[in-house]
């Protein structure tokens, strides 16, 4: 899974209203180049928007905002491909191990990284990635932490990406830039899909 998020070079990050939506979002981010997506758990919708889209072929849907071995359960269940959680759940990392479900658990400290490594974990998500320190915040970790890869999410856009993406140890950045909430509740998906073709060429072009 890995491979695959670190060749998007971009995780959308979505939390949508309406599970009718995911259909017509998940086009958009195809049509721009970016067949993947991370649906969070922050809405009513979350885990049929994830049933919708796991058996669309050459789309990677995983869950985000997955607090609790219940809730990695559900996921699992809906047909996620991989986890993602704002914070370290000992438990539910726990339970992905077990069950073979990639999971990349929220960090923002060295005690959370000592964590991570403890459970063998090599890539987490670094989270909130600008209110933490951002880019100067993962080169001071990749000094002791050099094994360790990140998914930078939190405060990151078009301004900024290109900043995190130059870093070795950044495997892929989380946003919603091009995925806001109000851009899909309003059907905007023609938007959606220039402001990912935006990003992506942007990434490759700095890549």
């Amino acid at each position: 899974m890995e491979s695959a998020i670190e060749r998007m070079g971009i995780l959308p990050v979505v939390a949508i209203e309406n599970s009718a939506d995911a259909g017509p979002l998940a086009d958009a981010l195809e049509a721009g180049g970016l067949p993947i997506a991370e649906i969070t758990l922050r809405t009513q919708a979350g885990i049929d928007a994830i049933a919708a889209l796991s058996s669309r072929d050459g789309f990677i849907v995983g869950a985000g905002t997955v607090h609790s071995v219940d809730q990695a359960k559900m996921v699992a269940d809906a047909g996620a491909s991989f986890v993602v959680s704002p914070g370290f759940n000992p438990r539910t990392v726990q339970w992905c191990l077990d069950h073979s479900m990639p999971i990349y658990p929220g960090v923002s400290s060295p005690t959370d990284l000592e964590s991570a490594i403890e459970m063998g974990l090599t890539v987490v998500k670094f989270f909130p990635a600008e209110q933490i320190g951002g880019v100067k915040m993962i080169k001071t970790l990749q000094g002791p932490y050099g094994d360790m890869r990140f998914i930078p999410t939190g405060g990151i856009n078009a301004s900024n990406i290109a900043s995190y993406l130059s870093l070795s140890s950044v495997l892929a950045c989380g946003g919603s830039w091009m995925v806001k909430p109000e851009l899909i509740s309003s059907g905007s998906f023609d938007e959606i899909q220039r402001l990912t073709a935006e990003a992506v060429s942007s990434c490759r072009n700095n890549a």
